[in-house]
């Protein structure tokens, strides 16, 4: 749910967005409580974001609560963060964006969603991580210690949202990491990814804000397969096998069709409950487009994303 410019998307929704009716098919036919998007497009008075959910509500899940914060994405800094010694370009933004707040992130809910209490990470400097692996070339910080003195861990944001679900309070902990790929020798993304990756066991550790007292489920895009693909896969290897965590989908296998063009379908987008919740049942859906065997309306030649949904239900 991302386009080539600001305002583009809430134009197309206005329009009757055909992607935008197969994701809200496909929402309302897996019915979750709460649910991540990732890579919809932001604005200030989330007028996109508000017609995206009646479009949903239309198709049959109503969500009372929704909320979406300014992303990293297309912030621009005024500095070279990649190295191409040109400034303005998408990789010169905080986050990759081709305008602010391109592929931001959002929370819809059914119940009340505790917005003074969420905890915004996406200011945090990569830098003042615990532990942070910067980017080096021949020793010195790449591509300078300028770039490196105000780039953001958050390639979109990392936040922790309380909801107030009717028996007990909740926590949603969610991101959208970058890709580990599109960089030198110096692997700047790669490093970034892992990072960002493993911000969530420092934050339950207590070293970064306050870390859940109620029961949290991670919900996010990893941008990282623990077996296969680039990156550095024992980022994620090491969050999914995190004692505090479960990991209920660990055999479903991938949730993104990159099989054309490469690198082929990864598991890269994760729902990790923590370990005191109730598992009873998750999966990944696959559907093709407007399947008739799901329930779904035909919508010729048009899929909802190359990402899928991916569902875990959990019980107190």
């Amino acid at each position: 749910m991302s386009r080539r410019g600001p305002g583009t998307l809430l134009r197309d929704l206005l329009r009757g967005d055909d992607q935008a009716r197969a994701v809200a098919q496909i929402v309302a036919h897996v019915a979750p409580d709460i649910l991540v998007l990732q890579g919809v497009d932001y604005d200030a008075d989330l007028r996109a974001l508000s017609v995206l959910r009646d479009v949903m509500s239309e198709a049959g899940q109503r969500y009372d609560h929704v909320l979406a914060l300014a992303p990293n994405t297309g912030m621009q800094t005024g500095l070279d963060l990649n190295g191409d010694e040109r400034l303005g370009g998408p990789e010169d933004a905080q986050g990759y964006g081709r305008f602010r707040g391109a592929d931001g992130m959002a929370v819809l809910s059914r119940w009340p969603i505790l917005t003074e209490n969420v905890q915004d990470f996406s200011h945090l400097l990569w830098r003042d991580l615990p532990g942070a692996k910067m980017p080096k070339v021949d020793g010195a910080p790449f591509p300078s210690d300028a770039a490196q003195s105000v780039q953001r861990l958050s390639s979109v944001g990392h936040w922790a949202v309380p909801i107030a679900h009717p028996l007990r309070q909740m926590t949603i902990l969610t991101f959208a990491a970058g890709p580990p790929v599109f960089d030198g020798p110096e692997d700047r993304n790669g490093l970034r990814n892992a990072d960002e990756i493993r911000f969530w066991r420092l934050f339950l550790d207590g070293a970064i804000g306050e870390a859940p007292t109620s029961r949290y489920v991670i919900a996010a895009n990893a941008n990282l397969d623990p077996t296969a693909g680039e990156g550095r896969r024992e980022a994620i290897a090491d969050l999914i096998s995190d004692p505090r965590l479960q990991d209920p989908l660990r055999q479903t296998g991938p949730t993104v069709d990159w099989t054309d063009p490469k690198p082929g379908d990864l598991r890269v987008s994760y729902v990790l409950p923590s370990i005191d919740w109730a598992v009873l049942d998750a999966d990944v859906f696959w559907p093709d487009a407007g399947a008739p065997d799901h329930g779904l309306l035909a919508i010729k030649d048009v899929a909802a994303s190359r990402h899928r949904l991916v569902w875990v239900d959990i019980s107190f």
